[in-house]
């Protein structure tokens, strides 16, 4: 049983890679849902859709994220109707959407509503929201404090980033099965997602980051950084502001208190004795995913750990 962290396109690509390893049973992801958001009445889980959109094959590639395909007939009308239509939503992603609130509105809790969402999908690995409570990532800059999705979408993650907070985080339980999947997995896996705003939020969840310190579990986590730069987002910001090193070492020492291994790119491999002091092994190969041959190689490594 492998249990992964995981939050956003990063993780998502990973995660293809090895499911071509491994059973998807096999399998439980936990999920960010800081960057959750209600936009037009609606309640929106990005984290959670593009893991299940990506592992289901549906996913839009370029752009890593909503439907291949999609339309945006729905979006169009709402911006004649004089609305805001910042967050790019198609009509076959509006579904699952309209689906989502709909059903929390009879009381259902978002992991129920994520399994039914799954079967839907046809997929067989256990996707976990971190938690069913309400839990916001939000972004303070020079503007002010505004939630995460804002930022990095309406904003372009061009402003600094002045602080991160994560609203409803000292009430926040996790799901139910998360502190399962780590306490019983044979390995866990945290994936190359932002370590502050998509695997931090995760690790904010009260019991989380002790779970994986518990674990009998081999810990392994790959660093979304190469060369000094986030492969995707606004990491290197959100690292800053935290003080950290926006580095393969800046990652590695995040996570060093439960971290067995890390994965880091072979243009980082001068990092990897000074990494190894914290006590954390290091392994160097590429992590760069530009093909389903660079996810499952990835992979591979990761396993073979």
């Amino acid at each position: 049983m492998i249990a992964a962290l995981a939050g956003g396109v990063g993780a998502a690509r990973f995660l293809t890679g090895l499911t071509k390893l491994v059973k998807e049973e096999d399998l439980s992801v936990i999920v960010n849902t800081g960057d959750d958001i209600e936009l037009f009445g609606l309640h929106i889980s990005p984290d959670v859709d593009i893991v299940a959109y990506t592992l289901a094959g549906i996913v839009d590639e370029e752009k890593g994220w909503g439907v291949r395909g999609d339309t945006f007939q729905c979006l169009d009308m709402l911006k004649k109707h004089g609305l805001d239509t910042w967050f790019g939503l198609g009509d076959r992603d509006l579904a699952t959407h309209l689906y989502r609130t709909d059903r929390l509105k009879q009381g259902v809790t978002l992991s129920q509503i994520t399994d039914e969402v799954c079967d839907v999908l046809g997929l067989k690995v256990k996707i976990l929201p971190m938690s069913n409570d309400k839990f916001e990532t939000r972004v303070t800059t020079s503007e002010g404090s505004m939630h995460f999705e804002e930022y990095f979408v309406k904003k372009q993650a061009k402003d600094e980033v002045l602080g991160v907070e994560f609203v409803g985080a000292a009430k926040a339980k996790p799901s139910p099965g998360v502190l399962e999947a780590i306490s019983e997995a044979e390995m866990v896996v945290v994936c190359p997602s932002n370590p502050v705003v998509s695997i931090g939020t995760i690790l904010a969840v009260d019991g989380v980051r002790d779970a994986l310190r518990r674990t009998s579990a081999k810990v392994v986590g790959i660093s979304p950084i190469v060369a000094g730069l986030p492969i995707k987002g606004p990491a290197d910001k959100m690292l800053r502001s935290l003080g950290l090193e926006v580095s393969a070492f800046g990652v590695a020492k995040f996570y060093s208190d439960f971290l067995d291994t890390i994965i880091i790119d072979t243009k980082d491999a001068r990092e990897k004795n000074k990494i190894e002091l914290l006590g954390v092994n290091v392994k160097v190969t590429n992590t760069v995913m530009k093909s389903l041959e660079d996810k499952v190689a990835l992979a591979k490594a990761v396993l073979e750990d």
